[in-house]
């Protein structure tokens, strides 16, 4: 495909509302990667397909644009069970609060304790070590 072309096929996927991440290392490129909605290019690309990518990843395999793509799903997966913890606690420890349910105390505590559970659901989308 041209450049234009490119552009042109990505501008469509994005007004059906997809999402678009594009892979380029070329001279070519760089329209492309520029607008796209997420882009990557190799650290042996185009110095001008490196400076429009979003993230310049090592080696010249594809490897690495699958981990991130792996990556992205799972943060977003914890942001939104991070949401609905928030979420779920504001529409119980709120109200409870404000009928005199919960003391200052409690409702202090209760905050903290939501707070504590979605920063160590956060903590799961840390890398586990291999063996």
């Amino acid at each position: 495909m041209t450049p234009a072309d490119k552009t042109v096929h990505i501008s469509v996927l994005q007004s059906q509302g997809r999402s678009v991440l594009i892979v380029g290392d070329g001279l070519n490129d760089a329209p492309s990667l520029a607008a796209a909605d997420a882009s990557q290019s190799a650290a042996t690309a185009a110095h001008v397909a490196q400076a429009a990518a979003d993230a310049i990843f090592l080696g010249g395999r594809l490897a690495p644009v699958a981990s991130a793509v792996t990556i992205a799903r799972r943060a977003r997966q914890l942001m939104r069970q991070n949401l609905l913890f928030a979420v779920a606690y504001n529409v119980v420890a709120v109200p409870a609060a404000i009928l005199g349910f919960a003391s200052p105390l409690a409702a202090a505590l209760a905050m903290s304790g939501s707070s504590i559970l979605v920063t160590i659901n956060a903590l799961r989308a840390k890398p586990r070590e291999r063996p």
